[in-house]
């Protein structure tokens, strides 16, 4: 499959003419542009599901924000803004898929099925952030820049040599994309065919230097000097990132290689908690992306269609409440680490080095 066409502009600033279009979301294999509904267009439970999780992952998200401000999270990283881009493309992974996430898809792992109160630990300081991997099919956080892609990436190589079906999606921040291991995956990648579909989330800032200034082309063209077919989607429609993953993965599954998506969004707060935006971004920028608000794209949709009544709005909304106030509570009851059952994760099994550097500390077993 042949690398499509891309013709929008960086997200960053703002274009004057908008995001892409729906229309635009999915390229054809001749860059003619295709309508996303056409095929692998979710259907009205998932459109209502995507949406529920949208909601709750913000709620989520808002809540963990606040709770670092008030000292009880050491940082947090926010996915405000990027709800479109995780949920609908998440929604789209299949029950044999693997996801290797960075540190910010926490639309993901809710639509993953992972109870996103798991992640306080890991920004609390009181352990790694586990969950069961094998069971929600999703790998931890990964807090170095880019480490997660080549994991990725072998790890869908060994599932094609073992002859294990599905394939394997990771997410990357459009700084990323700059890393060397990035490059060297996208290299393994094309080289052994592996069944891998690489998801940029351009969010508009890598921290603080824009899209503009990290690359000349459009991040979807990243894979095609690799040879890896890229496409770009609008990140800010759930439908159309839930239609161009599903699509990819239905041919990477199929044999035909790894694929690259650059989902256009935008990242409505700072990098992490420890970042000032307004020192290095305009207002004007933040005003003009606030108004394409994935939630409020989302719902105007739902509501166009008839797919939803206030009935259910209200209900997302009183359980994303509830669940705010479940995950303070949850942050709170967390205690503090033991050091020996830190270590103990360092390696699979008992480790001589590990047992000398918890008695020359003399920790507690």
């Amino acid at each position: 499959m042949p690398t499509a066409t891309v013709t929008a502009k960086s997200p960053s600033p703002a274009p004057a003419t908008g995001p892409v279009t729906s229309t635009e979301a999915v390229t054809g294999t001749t860059g003619a542009l295709r309508d996303p509904s056409a095929e692998h267009r979710p259907d009205p439970s998932i459109r209502r599901s995507m949406y529920w999780d949208m909601v709750l992952t913000r709620a989520f998200d808002k809540a963990a924000t606040a709770l670092q401000r008030q000292g009880e999270l050491a940082l947090w990283a926010p996915s405000l803004g990027q709800e479109a881009a995780q949920v609908g493309s998440a929604h789209a992974v299949g029950a044999d898929d693997w996801i290797f996430p960075s540190y910010r898809e926490h639309g993901v792992l809710r639509s993953r099925g992972v109870d996103l109160r798991q992640l306080l630990g890991l920004f609390r300081g009181a352990d790694h952030g586990g969950w069961d991997t094998s069971a929600a099919r999703v790998h931890l956080y990964t807090l170095v820049v880019g480490a997660q892609a080549l994991p990725a990436v072998g790890y869908a190589t060994g599932m094609a040599m073992d002859g294990i079906p599905g394939a394997v999606i990771v997410y990357l921040g459009d700084g990323a994309t700059s890393q060397g291991e990035v490059n060297e995956a996208l290299v393994w990648a094309a080289s052994y065919q592996a069944p891998v579909l690489f998801l940029i989330q351009n969010n508009g800032w890598a921290i603080s230097t824009p899209s503009g200034t990290q690359a000349r082309v459009d991040l979807a063209r990243r894979g095609e000097g690799f040879g890896i077919p890229g496409q770009r989607v609008d990140g800010n429609d759930v439908d159309a990132c839930f239609t161009a993953t599903a699509g990819a993965l239905d041919r990477i599954r199929a044999g035909q290689g790894p694929e690259l998506i650059e989902a256009l969004t935008y990242r409505l707060g700072p990098h992490t908690t420890s970042d000032d935006p307004s020192r290095y971004r305009d207002q004007q920028e933040e005003a003009a992306w606030k108004e394409r608000d994935p939630l409020l794209r989302a719902r105007h949709s739902l509501e166009a269609e008839g797919l939803a009544d206030e009935e259910f709005f209200a209900a997302a909304d009183s359980a994303a409440a509830a669940f705010a106030s479940q995950v303070r509570e949850y942050c709170l009851a967390i205690e503090p680490p033991r050091l020996p059952d830190l270590l103990s994760q360092v390696y699979a099994t008992p480790h001589s080095l590990i047992e000398e550097e918890l008695a020359s500390l003399g920790a507690e077993r």
